[in-house]
């Protein structure tokens, strides 16, 4: 939809609304909307905290991930 926008001169979906969007979980789509249809794939400032933010999201998860498995419960005690 972003890159529909800026083809159409209309107002764009800001670098801070995609990056917490994919800090949220949702940057597998991103992923592939940069491979797909090239979609901030070339922006090297964006790309820096891109990465950051799904570096983050996944050290989130599997920080959530720990502390579930530790409370789950196990019936060989």
């Amino acid at each position: 939809m972003d890159k529909r926008a800026a083809r159409a001169g209309r107002r764009r979906t800001s670098e801070r609304t995609l990056l917490l969007i994919g800090l949220a979980g949702g940057w597998p789509g991103a992923l592939l909307a940069q491979r797909l249809v090239r979609h901030k794939s070339s922006k090297k400032s964006f790309q820096v905290r891109f990465r950051i933010s799904v570096a983050a999201s996944v050290a989130f998860t599997l920080a959530l991930l720990h502390a579930a498995s530790r409370y789950a419960y196990s019936p060989l005690g």
